[in-house]
């Protein structure tokens, strides 16, 4: 096996390593031994291409909460049920693909996995919704392995805005203004989200409560 180290990316304080003609035993294993040692390394492997990031910028990470707390928010308040998975690492081994999302939620499938301790692809339906916060520009297109794995929404951050995706029949993400997973478009998101720098996080979400509340009065 030969693997060959693509010039490495950096943004801030973010890197990003490609690596070439990694085997899928080898993916497993890095992903495995890095979970188990605590190590905040992301992974994206697609048909032997690996890519390596870490650290994330603290916007990232600001960004990927903030909208997982909304979600929260959201489905608590509506009474939806619903079962946040975080980055939980998503890999099918018969599609040689796996990523980490930054955040994703089980919603109209809840039911299905809410006992399972380990839920493997294609035995166990995939992501209702995924989050993905693009601030780094991330070498390898991570919507098309999302798409390949069946995530039916996804919701992706540009670096200005958060954009909603629907997984087509055609097995292409569809750009579309209003949730399938949830009663919320994209612009309602991006409006508490521009609240950001102005007020700290816990009036944001406090807004974000009354603004459901109101909705549903």
């Amino acid at each position: 096996m030969t693997t060959a180290a693509v010039e490495p990316i950096v943004e801030s304080e973010s890197r990003s390593f490609v690596l070439e003609g990694i085997s899928w035993e080898l993916y497993t294993r890095l992903r495995e031994e890095t979970d188990e040692n605590h190590q905040h390394i992301r992974m994206i492997y697609d048909e032997g291409r690996l890519v390596l990031m870490s650290p994330m910028l603290p916007k990232h990470e600001r960004i990927k909460t903030v909208v997982a707390r909304l979600i929260e928010d959201l489905t608590l308040e509506l009474n939806i049920p619903m079962e946040g998975l975080g980055s939980t690492t998503w890999r099918r081994e018969d599609l040689a693909k796996g990523l980490e999302a930054d955040e994703c939620f089980y919603i109209q499938h809840q039911a299905e996995i809410l006992r399972k301790e380990r839920i493997e692809l294609p035995e166990n339906p995939p992501p209702d919704l995924a989050i993905e916060v693009d601030i780094t520009h991330h070498p390898k297109s991570r919507q098309a392995i999302y798409a390949s794995l069946g995530v039916g929404e996804l919701w992706q951050y540009d670096g200005a805005r958060i954009n909603f995706y629907i997984l087509s029949d055609r097995g292409k993400y569809e750009s579309v203004s209003t949730s399938r997973a949830l009663p919320i478009t994209s612009d309602d998101v991006n409006r508490f989200l521009a609240m950001l720098g102005s007020v700290d996080q816990t009036a944001l979400l406090k807004s974000f409560r009354q603004w459901v509340r109101s909705r549903g009065a």
